[in-house]
């Protein structure tokens, strides 16, 4: 199998795509995948983000993460997105971000590469599912290969059976369970992307 190299691109509010992209990426590493861990950058006025304790505290905690850019993008032949659903759609910092790849993929630069994607939402029906099938429709246009967990493990049904990619309930734990589900679904990314990359 051919080395792995993954952009995990995300982008985080409270923090709970950020813990996912961390558990994904400790995943990821396991397997011998090269890994980016990358932040889309936050679009959101300076005043509005400093007037809420945790979403500044959130902001502050990933400083050390580089921001995602195309080059990124150009460099991994692997991707896993995590955003919140914003009304049943990406966080708009994360589609600011997808705006920007016009260019690579012009060029034909995200064809053919393994793809997936986790979201979360604050209650169980906040739209997790039409915010990752709404993601998968721009990596459709991309040409790129959607790797979703589908009902492939035990995990997935463990964690609340969502075969498109894995969903968190903002301000639930993560346990076994949840870390089992996206290392599942990271694992799953990885070794497709090698198959392709061979």
């Amino acid at each position: 199998m051919s080395a792995v190299k993954l952009a995990i691109v995300f982008y985080s509010t409270y923090a709970t795509n950020l813990e996912m992209a961390r558990i994904a990426a400790e995943a990821a590493k396991a397997t011998g995948a090269e890994v980016r861990l990358l932040r889309v950058a936050e679009t959101a006025p300076e005043a509005v983000v400093n007037g809420q304790d945790a979403w500044k505290a959130t902001l502050d905690k990933m400083q050390d993460i580089p921001v995602a850019t195309p080059a990124d993008m150009e460099w991994a032949n692997a991707y896993l997105f995590s955003t919140p659903t914003r009304f049943g759609q990406a966080a708009s910092q994360m589609r600011a971000f997808i705006d920007t790849l016009g260019g690579v993929w012009f060029q034909g630069k995200l064809a053919n590469k393994a793809i997936s994607a986790m979201t979360s939402a604050q209650n169980p029906h906040g739209g997790q599912e039409a915010t990752t099938l709404g993601l998968y429709t721009t990596f459709l246009h991309w040409g790129s290969v959607i790797v979703a967990p589908g009902y492939t493990d035990q995990s997935i049904f463990a964690a609340g059976g969502n075969p498109y990619g894995y969903s968190h309930t903002q301000g639930k734990p993560f346990g076994d369970v949840e870390k089992a589900a996206i290392s599942h679904q990271v694992k799953r990314l990885v070794e497709i992307a090698g198959k392709l990359s061979a």
